[in-house]
C-alpha cells in the first residue's frame, strides 16, 4: 500500500485556515506556482476540489469545511509528537518563532524585557508580538498566535487562561500643569478640564464616564486617538488629560523625577480594576516549548510590573 505524502496535512491546513493559495503560498514561504500545485495533488488524493472560485475569491467546498477542523488538529498533534518531553527541552538549541497577540501597551511596557529574557534562555527563540483590534478567540482556535494577552473576552471554555498581574487606570498630563501643583483633585476638577481618549473603535465614553455621570458630571472629550502612545503624546503636548492603565507608565518617568515629562495622579472616581492574562489553546497544553514561554511570560511580568502609587 502506498503511503500517503504527509506534508500534504500541512499545506492543507493552510489552505483551509486561510482560504487562499496566495495566502497559503506566503505562510509556508513557497511561490504561488508551487502552491497551486500542491492543490492540484490535494484534489487528487482527495477527490475534491477543496477550493473553488467565487467572483473574486475562493470558497472551501463542503467537505473542505467538514475536515478543516480534523485537518488543524492532526497538524497540531503531529507536532506536538515530534517536539520533546519537557525533561528533554534544550533551550540553547531550540529554534522556534512564537507569535505573541497583545496590544502596544503590554508590548511598550514588556516587551523589550521580555525579548531580552527569552534570548538569554533561549537564543535562537524569536518571538512575534501581533497586532490585537479586537478581543477574538480565532486566532487561538486557528493557531496563528501562541499566546493571546490582555483582558479576558469572548473566548470560549475551551480556552486556557492565567492570570499576569492586576492594573488600574490613572490619569495622566503634562510635567507643569495646573493639576501638579494641587494636593487633590476632584471629581468636578477632573471633569472640567478637556481629555483626549484612547480608542481603536472610536469610542467617545468608558467607565470612567459611568463613574461621573453617578455623580451628575460629564466630561469633555476634546480628541479620540487610536492608542495609548498616541494619548501621552498629546497630554505632553496640551494641557489635555489622558487616561491610560498604571502599567503602561512603567517606561515612562512620570512624577518628581527629573527625566519626567508628564505627572500622573490617581483618578478622582472610583472604577474596576482590570486583570491582565495569557490565553493559550489546550491543544499547546504540553507542549514543552509552549510551557517554557508561558513561564518566562509570567515571570518577566510578575518581575517587571509594580502597581505605581503616584
Amino acid at each position: 500500500m502506498t503511503e500517503p505524502d504527509l506534508n500534504l496535512l500541512i499545506a492543507l491546513d493552510a489552505l483551509l485556515t486561510l482560504g487562499s493559495v496566495a495566502g497559503a503560498a506566503r505562510r509556508l514561504k513557497l511561490s504561488a506556482s508551487a502552491m497551486s500545485r500542491t492543490l492540484s495533488r490535494l484534489r487528487a488524493v482527495t477527490g475534491d476540489p477543496l477550493l473553488v472560485r467565487a467572483g473574486r475569491k475562493m470558497v472551501l467546498t463542503p467537505y473542505a469545511e467538514e475536515i478543516r477542523e480534523r485537518t488543524q488538529s492532526a497538524v497540531f498533534e503531529a507536532r506536538a509528537v515530534l517536539r520533546p518531553a519537557l525533561s528533554d527541552l534544550s533551550l540553547s538549541s531550540l529554534e522556534r518563532t512564537f507569535t505573541l497577540r497583545a496590544n502596544e501597551g503590554f508590548v511598550e511596557a514588556f516587551g523589550a524585557v521580555l525579548i531580552a529574557a527569552a534570548a538569554q534562555e533561549a537564543p535562537l527563540v524569536r518571538l512575534c508580538f501581533a497586532p490585537k483590534p479586537e478581543k477574538s478567540s480565532t486566532h487561538l482556535r486557528e493557531g496563528l498566535v501562541d499566546l493571546e494577552i490582555g483582558v479576558l473576552g469572548v473566548m470560549g471554555p475551551e480556552i486556557r487562561l492565567q492570570a499576569l498581574f492586576r492594573d488600574r487606570f490613572v490619569a495622566v498630563v503634562r510635567k507643569g500643569h495646573p493639576f501638579e501643583q494641587q494636593p487633590e483633585i476632584t471629581a468636578q476638577q477632573y471633569a472640567a478640564c478637556g481629555h483626549v481618549v484612547a480608542s481603536r473603535r472610536g469610542l467617545l465614553t468608558g467607565p470612567v464616564d459611568q463613574a461621573l455621570t453617578e455623580l451628575g458630571l460629564e466630561r469633555k472629550v476634546a480628541a479620540v486617538v487610536p492608542g495609548f502612545p498616541a494619548a501621552l503624546a498629546v497630554a505632553q503636548a496640551s494641557d489635555l488629560v489622558a487616561l491610560v492603565p498604571a502599567s503602561f507608565l512603567i517606561n515612562h518617568p512620570v512624577g518628581n523625577d527629573d527625566a519626567s515629562t508628564l505627572y500622573a495622579f490617581e483618578l478622582p472616581v472610583k472604577t474596576q480594576g482590570i486583570t491582565v492574562s495569557q490565553m493559550w489553546h489546550p491543544r499547546l497544553e504540553a507542549d514543552a516549548a509552549h510551557r517554557w514561554l508561558r513561564q518566562l511570560v509570567l515571570r518577566v511580568v510578575k518581575q517587571r510590573f509594580e502597581i505605581r502609587k503616584f
